[in-house]
């Protein structure tokens, strides 16, 4: 197959944007950003095919319709060296004689956590096989125009998405009918410089789901509709008012006090956009999606809207697990499992998730825990599997892996890596798939061992990466070794220590169950670690080396890896978690916090932090729908109120065997 584009993306050289994090990269390809490029391809058949099957794919997206209808969008985000496609069964869109093909394709052109952009690389690949036979295949005989609907009118997130005005009188507004008139379009062009190797990364496609809303309200000129949650997804409206008017569209996670739409998102996206109506009976069209639950629609001169609803995106969801025996009486941990069900149910996309609006990107430390909740509640390890597969490919930027998957954003972050290492030794005590095993520890292997070379007499140092330790900040405890400003930690402190050791044991046991030498023993590691931060009088960690500050997240991973056999260690958490609770964590803590719990059998305690008023509660009784990036909605200072990271939760309230946990 070819990948075919237009004459602004022909011949271009690719941009390499790899580089470790503080090396200097590419900017934002401004010259080409935010480019919509639509193609279109007629074809005849004689006959209805017994089964039609297309392969597709585009860079950086494409929605792809034929004779008009929806067919799929995609491809799954990918490096371009292993570029993903879609095989799709499209034998229900076709008919017997003329028939057509056409294609939304999108180039962003930012260096973000979405898509592998800002590199020039853009094109379509495609080929239509029926009964056996090829009957379409991208070349020069499809046709191209760019859409001029499509103005940005600024950005969201970080750097995130182009928000958008939408023009109805556009001429390409349409292009997917088949009796659209492509007879002024030009000729699309193979790309002789294009370098994807493409590979099958997708064994579902994405579920696309209209919501009714459930609420539409009116107050003077601007309707408010509220959907009934929050959703990962496309606004549909219809409209007909006079050409040239403009309706604003704005769109939020929840309101403000006197009910209006708070379109300017906590997680720092404004979500305030524009539709030119033409005069006629016009559809808004969306092509990149926002997380949000409730829309205001104001139109400027009093245009008639028709028709109000959202498609939801989000990867197919069955949920083959339940409550716990011992909890299914309890009202409150059912609100919480419900809550976490629902959020990985319209969560979870290509991967999990980040924040569903700020980063729109898969994070490799989040993306661990979700990714784990998401096997134990659906039964199916589809997205573990292809998550780790697609963290181990960062291995070609630096051995030690980048912290966002499948883009163009280089960052790095120590402890992720490491969570993943005890991740893989979780999918074996659940499936004991020892393929998948075998291949991941050495995969495990060579990770471990590059973080080896920042060792010194037994102590992790400075790996050039910085350590997120706990986030936001303000869960730290005053945490002594300052990590803010995402930069390397030249101090070796007791976290980044705990996570390193973890890491080793559970290559060890990987080693051991698959019949190899273990790695290295973990013993003088263990020695060197307790005798550089633990206080043996006063039985806690210290924070780092230089200096005596204690702090509960400096202790509840020790505590949660079982780095400390000292009775009286595992008596002064109890303590602290007395005093400050599972809300003295967040993010990163908690899971440590819970699994150690699991290792000292204070199952009550598991109960008693599910139940915390101010934790997953708390989201509840202030309107959530989907999990917060914090226990509270004013808990950090751009909470995302939909991010995946605290349905870990589920895990600890899942019928299943939490002996699997500690390392």
């Amino acid at each position: 197959m070819k990948w075919i584009t237009d004459g602004a993306f022909r011949g271009l050289a690719p941009l390499n944007v790899f580089h470790r994090e503080r090396e200097p990269g590419v900017g934002n390809d401004t010259e080409r950003q935010n480019s919509h490029i639509l193609f279109r391809k007629h074809i005849t058949l004689d006959g209805l095919p017994e089964k039609a099957e297309m392969t597709v794919t585009a860079d950086d997206f494409y929605r792809l319709f034929i004779n008009g209808t929806f067919v799929n969008e995609g491809p799954a985000p990918s490096y371009h060296d292993e570029y993903g496609y879609d095989v799709l069964d499209v034998t229900r869109y076709l008919v017997p004689g003329e028939n057509v093909i056409a294609v939304h394709t999108y180039y962003q052109g930012l260096i973000n956590r979405v898509w592998q952009s800002g590199d020039r690389r853009h094109g379509l690949c495609l080929r239509l096989v029926c009964d056996g036979k090829t009957v379409a295949e991208s070349d020069e005989s499809f046709l191209c125009r760019r859409h001029s609907g499509f103005t940005a009118t600024g950005k969201a997130g970080y750097d995130t998405q182009f928000l958008q005005r939408y023009d109805s009188r556009a001429a390409e507004v349409g292009f997917e009918r088949p009796d659209y008139d492509d007879s002024e379009w030009e000729h699309a062009l193979v790309n002789p410089s294009d370098d994807h190797t493409l590979i099958k990364k997708r064994e579902r496609m994405l579920a696309f789901e209209h919501i009714t809303p459930e609420r539409i309200t009116y107050r003077e000129n601007t309707v408010t509709v509220d959907l009934g949650g929050v959703y990962v997804g496309y606004l549909t409206v219809s409209a007909k008012g006079g050409p040239g008017e403009v309706v604003h569209i704005r769109c939020g996670q929840e309101l403000d006090a006197d009910g209006n739409v708070r379109y300017a998102l906590r997680a720092g996206c404004v979500y305030d956009e524009e539709w030119i109506l033409s005069g006629g009976d016009d559809k808004l069209y969306q092509l990149d999606y926002k997380s949000f639950r409730y829309v205001s629609i104001t139109p400027e001169d009093g245009a008639k809207l028709t028709g109000i609803g959202l498609i939801a995106r989000h990867r197919p969801f069955t949920l083959a697990s339940s409550l716990r025996a011992d909890y299914a009486d309890d009202p409150d941990i059912k609100k919480v499992f419900d809550l976490c069900v629902r959020s990985q149910r319209y969560g979870v996309q290509e991967l999990p998730m980040d924040c569903m609006e700020r980063e729109k990107g898969t994070y490799l430390g989040d993306g661990c825990y979700t990714s784990l909740c998401n096997y134990i509640l659906t039964g199916s390890d589809a997205v573990l599997r292809r998550f780790v597969n697609d963290a181990f490919s960062g291995a070609k930027i630096t051995p030690t892996l980048v912290t966002c998957l499948n883009c163009s954003l280089m960052q790095e972050i120590a402890e992720y890596p490491l969570i993943m290492i005890q991740l893989l030794l979780w999918h074996y005590r659940i499936s004991k798939d020892i393929g998948f095993l075998r291949i991941n520890r050495d995969r495990a292997l060579t990770l471990i061992k590059a973080y080896g070379k920042y060792e010194n007499d037994g102590i992790l140092g400075d790996t050039g990466q910085w350590c997120v330790t706990e986030w936001p900040a303000n869960y730290r405890d005053g945490y002594a070794v300052n990590n803010d400003g995402n930069k390397p930690l030249p101090e070796p402190h007791v976290v980044i220590n705990a996570y390193y050791i973890n890491a080793i044991r559970a290559v060890n046991e990987m080693c051991r169950l698959t019949g190899e030498p273990e790695y290295r023993d973990e013993k003088p590691l263990l020695r060197a670690f307790v005798n550089a931060f633990y206080d043996r009088e006063k039985h806690v960690f210290r924070d780092g080396l230089t200096n005596g500050h204690v702090s509960f997240i400096g202790n509840v991973f020790p505590f949660g890896f079982g780095l400390c056999d000292d009775p009286e260690f595992t008596k002064t958490v109890l303590r602290m978690f007395a005093e400050k609770g599972v809300t003295g964590t967040s993010l990163f803590a908690t899971f440590p916090l819970l699994t150690g719990f699991v290792r000292a059998g204070r199952y009550d305690l598991i109960k008693e932090a599910l139940k915390d008023k101010n934790a997953w509660l708390r989201m509840i009784e202030e309107g959530a729908t989907a999990t917060f990036e914090c226990w509270s909605k004013d808990g950090k200072w751009n909470t995302s109120l939909f991010h995946l990271q605290n349905t870990h939760a589920a895990v600890f309230m899942a019928d299943t065997d939490l002996s699997v946990l500690p390392v």
